[in-house]
Order: C-alpha cells, then structure tokens, then sequence
C-alpha cells in the first residue's frame, strides 16, 4: 500500500505500535516489547502513565489551546512555580515552547540579547537539534547537517573530553580540552564577542558519555572570568533520568541557563529554558513568542509528570535499577570483551563496543545486537555515537528489578548469538 508520509524519517524498527503501557508496547499483531527507548529518553513515567493520563483527559475537557498572547491560562504559574523548585538555584523564570530545539534556540536568543554578542561554542560529540540553528551547533554526525548548507556562523566547536579513546587519564584529557577551550577564546571568537557556552553534560547522541565534573566545573569558571553565559542542554539528561532532577547537579556547577524539553511532560511536546528573573528581564517584550508555547495540556502533562518524578522514593529507584544494569552489563562484558565501556549515570547508561584486540570501534557488532535483542528477545534499544557503537539504555524511569534482569538476560543472550 502506497504511504502518504514522507520518507525522511529514519526508522529504528519496522513496528506498527497501537498501544503503550509502563515499560512495554503492543504491535498490531498483538506482540509486547520491551521498550529502552522511551521514544528517545522521553516517556520518564513510562507509556500512559495514569496519573499523566488523567491530567490531560481533565484539562483537554477545560482547554485545549489557550495562547499565551491572548489571555493566560491557570496552569502557567503552578508550572514554572514547580520547575522553580526542582531546577537549580537561581533558576526561578521560564519560557515555554515546543520541542528541544525551539528552547536551545531559545536559550541561544536569550544569550545573545543579554550578552550583546554573535558567537557561541559548542562541543564535540554534541547533539542540540534540527532546526538552522541548532543544526550549525549539532556535531554528533554529519547526517544531521549534509545537504542543509549554508548553516547559520558564529558556532565554534571546542573538543570533549573521552579519556577511552586518547589514551590518557581523565585529568589529562580533561586538562587538554580545557586548554583548547582557551586557545578557542584566544584565536577564533573572542570573548567579547562570545555570547553562550552549551554543553550536554552527559552527550546523548554522541554517545551516552559524561562530561567529567573537572571539566563542567572549569568550563563554568572560563565563562564567568570572561561574562560568556553558561547554558545546560538538558534535554535528554532532565526530570531524573541521569539520577538527580538535572544532571548538571552532579558536578555541583549552577548553569545561567537551562534548557529542557524530553522527559518533562512523559510524551506531550513542550519544552522550557529556564534562567534567573534578571537574565530574562532583559529580553525585550515580544522579542521572542510562538503559538503553542505554554500549551494548557502540555502544562497540565509536565505538572503530573514532576510530581510522579518528585514521589518519595522515585529517585532512588532509579539509581538502584541503574546500578543494577551497569553491573550486569559489566559482568556481561567480563564474558564478551566486546564491550569496552559501561557509562553513565542513573538509566541513562551507554555501552560502548570496540574491537578487544585492536580498540576499534565496532558498530556493525552493535547493529546485530540490537537487531538480535528486538527480534528475538521483543526489547527495543538504540544506538548512540559519532561511530554508532554505542549501545543506549533509557528506559523508563520507572522500570522495575525484574524488567532490568529480563534486559541482562536479552543482552547476553544477543552478544552470544552475534559473536
């Protein structure tokens, strides 16, 4: 049968899903997989959560759209009231829009309207989006920028720290990126001319690879010697999914401005930046807008969703059912030295394959054993990184003991049928 959808979509499976629940989906044929895909890191409570499909059944009765320019809704303030109370100190005003890369855009306007500077710097291994913008700042894989040129300048790009691949300690790596973050500053954009720093401080489609906490620290350090805003893409890594609410809390670095979008309404699309009341009083009104932003329904889903995220007890769920897979992973690769890396905090866990003998990177291994893991073992994974040999677990954040050890046992069962 002919589709009338476009074929620009990349397709990690070939599934016709009707139904989510918790951590599994239904197909047409009635057949349930375990999801680790969340729909990339973002159903954070799981498919259809109740109390997230309760809220939106009850607001879709009251409002479906009220926009933002024409009158305000009663949702608005109870959200960025909320967000206020789990987002870093000093992040207390906020902007609502769509997806994640309308608020790296977002954050990247405001930057630039504060700072009144052109330039931004990215980092290696970064993913920020699709849009022009976003696209020029993205540099995880060429396959997300061929054929769009010319893309937007003022984007230098400072390396990332991966100690596994150079070879060298992680202080030494970290010191050489700092160095070269410097010499950026010292002979392309010049800090005064130099608006935002935006790091993921865990890459995502880069790799599932944290970015120490030496290096946010000492990246926050440059920025505030020289008046360069220090903005957190949090898209992927927020609302719990590396652990803490942020990941950028690890490291003990308080970013200007932060950018989040994924996990924040369990699968409804809306997206916010967050910055200090006297950062976005100096966005001059009507300088920045759009139609759907602060939608009451995505209001009322992020609502519900950061109180299943704030329950007693949620988070340490999660870093006891992470740690429970990094350390079955790591006991899989004492079997399968294949697998040369387990990374990552909370359920946001990487596995990196390489070549044991020689430590090349092997993604054709990774390809069977996703392959393998969906048709056999009914779990969906992804792939992750610049060489796609990164295996990427982002489960639900509510998933339990028992559907962690059924993923160790799909896993093991995958690397032995591939080897």
């Amino acid at each position: 049968m002919a589709s009338h959808l476009a074929d620009v979509w990349f397709s990690a499976t070939d599934l016709h899903v009707v139904s989510g629940e918790g951590c599994t989906v239904t197909t047409e044929d009635g057949t349930r997989y375990l999801d680790f895909t969340s729909g990339i890191a973002v159903t954070s409570t799981g498919h259809c959560h109740p109390k997230v499909v309760a809220a939106i059944q009850e607001q879709a009765a009251l409002f479906i759209h009220a926009q933002v320019n024409c009158y305000r809704h009663p949702l608005l303030e109870p959200l960025g009231k909320r967000l206020a109370e789990i987002t870093p100190v000093g992040i207390d005003t906020f902007f609502f829009s769509n997806s994640g890369a309308e608020a790296t855009e977002a954050a990247v306007k405001l930057a630039k309207q504060v700072t009144g500077r052109p330039n931004v710097i990215v980092f290696a291994g970064s993913f920020h989006g699709r849009t022009h913008q976003t696209m020029a700042m993205t540099t995880s894989k060429h396959a997300y920028r061929a054929g769009h040129a010319p893309l937007p300048s003022g984007v230098f790009v400072a390396p990332f720290p991966c100690p596994l691949h150079e070879g060298v300690s992680e202080e030494e790596s970290v010191a050489r990126a700092l160095d070269a973050t410097n010499q950026l500053l010292l002979s392309q954009t010049a800090p005064a001319e130099t608006a935002a720093m935006v790091i993921e401080p865990i890459l995502g489609e880069g790799g599932y690879l944290p970015a120490p906490a030496s290096f946010l620290r000492g990246l926050k350090e440059i920025c505030d010697r020289h008046g360069i805003l220090f903005v957190a893409d949090e898209v992927q890594t927020g609302f719990a999914r590396s652990g803490t609410m942020f990941a950028i809390e690890q490291s003990g670095v308080v970013p200007d401005v932060i950018v989040m979008a994924k996990g924040i309404a369990s699968g409804f699309p809306i997206s916010a930046i967050g910055a200090s009341a006297e950062l976005m009083g100096q966005w001059p009104k009507g300088s920045h807008g759009g139609t759907y932003g602060g939608n009451p329904i995505g209001c009322a889903a992020a609502l519900a969703t950061i109180d299943v995220l704030t329950e007693y007890g949620f988070l340490e769920n999660v870093n006891a059912r992470g740690e429970q897979l990094r350390t079955g992973l790591r006991a899989i690769g004492q079997e399968h030295p294949v697998i040369g890396d387990v990374r990552g905090p909370g359920l946001m866990v990487g596995v990196e394959f390489i070549d044991p003998v020689g430590g090349a990177r092997d993604p054709e291994r990774v390809g069977k054993v996703i392959s393998h893991a969906r048709e056999t073992g009914h779990l969906l994974l992804m792939n992750a990184g610049t060489y796609g040999n990164v295996v990427r677990f982002m489960p639900p954040l509510i998933v339990s003991e028992v559907e962690i050890e059924t993923s160790l046992e799909i896993m093991r069962a995958a690397l032995e049928a591939t080897s």
